[in-house]
């Protein structure tokens, strides 16, 4: 894999520490579009389709798009069996550390089935008792050594699928270690008064459009602009410095600093899978801002990273690089800033 085309000494960050799932699972084609009745048993298929979960997915593109002289160091538990040894051994491959990963005897790593459809629509099933959710403090406390290493230079990246207990103790070692602390949430957690706790601690919280109505407490009738621009009003009544991202799929993206607001049009292209969509823009907006970007032209990179992902059925596109992405970036001829172009330079 080819990295993004930037000198690290011009880097603002030189390394993430981050926390969230780390599993996989895979999907199922249902045959009949009818709802999956409580007792009916259904005939279909397994498709050549991979899963991973938000943390391995986000990790990867930074890791993969940053290369070697950035390290990308994972923490959380997978269980001792086949799956969790799979998605460690990819997560190795792509030149994460995963030395912080538990392996727990005795537990599963956290696994879904996915159920599609045959009008596309869908569904999942997720183990709710998996190894990720028993990723407590006392786990991320365990790294402090490398939030001191990494003291005034480092990311953290907290992620959903783990409790938000030991996502917490991760924003805080990043906040007293002077870290750029980085988080999304789902919708049904930004509902709750614990992870409204947590915004003062982030620096960068990336949301899509759901999540952005929780946070704000509107209803979806509303225009999406409106829907953004009321989620950033919630959130700098809790922290007026937040930057943050909404992303609407096809409807494209908004990105906000305490000042400004900035919308990027989806890029068109024939889509094979939007699931992992969001976590690629969201790791898009992590690399772009290591490397030194503005929030808009970080923007412009992870709208370039997201519309190629979609192009590949498995949630992590595993052949983005530095020149698929430079030639999918002409293939759409997407608008890019100089400092983005130059990132995909030869």
């Amino acid at each position: 894999m080819i990295p993004l085309n930037t000198n690290p000494a011009h880097w603002r960050y030189r390394a993430l520490l981050g926390t969230g799932g780390i599993g996989s699972g895979t999907f199922f084609a249902l045959k009949g579009n009818h709802t999956l009745g409580r007792e009916e048993s259904r005939a279909g298929r397994f498709l050549d389709r991979r899963d991973y979960c938000k943390q391995h997915i986000i990790e990867h593109y930074i890791q993969v798009l940053l290369g070697k002289p950035f390290e990308t160091i994972a923490l959380g538990k997978v269980g001792d069996d086949a799956p969790g040894r799979e998605v460690l051994a990819e997560m190795r491959d792509a030149g994460l550390t995963v030395d912080r990963v538990q392996v727990v005897p005795g537990e599963q790593t956290l696994y879904s089935l996915c159920f599609v459809y045959p009008d596309g629509a869908g569904g999942n099933l997720t183990v709710d008792d998996s190894a990720s959710e028993q990723v407590q403090a006392a786990l991320i406390r365990q790294a402090e050594p490398d939030f001191a290493r990494f003291a005034g230079t480092g990311m953290t990246l907290a992620a959903p699928e783990v409790p938000l207990q030991a996502r917490t103790e991760l924003l805080r070692l990043g906040r007293h270690y002077r870290f750029f602390n980085t988080a999304s949430f789902t919708s049904g957690e930004l509902r709750t008064p614990q992870a409204r706790d947590m915004l003062p601690l982030v620096d960068f919280l990336a949301i899509n459009i759901d999540e952005a109505m929780a946070l704000a407490g509107v209803p979806a009738e509303q225009p999406a602009e409106q829907i953004v621009t009321a989620a950033g009003t919630a959130l700098r009544a809790i922290q007026p410095a937040i930057q943050f991202s909404v992303t609407a799929g096809k409807h494209g993206s908004w990105t906000c600093d305490s000042r400004s607001l900035s919308f990027a049009p989806a890029h068109r292209v024939v889509i094979a899978s939007t699931a992992g969509a969001g976590d690629s823009f969201f790791a898009g907006m992590i690399v772009g801002l290591a490397v030194g970007l503005s929030l808009p032209d970080a923007q412009q990179l992870a709208t370039l990273i997201a519309a190629l992902k979609v192009t590949c059925l498995h949630t992590i596109n595993k052949a983005i690089d530095r020149d698929t992405l430079r030639a999918f970036a002409e293939q759409v001829h997407a608008p890019l800033a100089e400092r983005v172009r130059r990132l995909l330079e030869n």
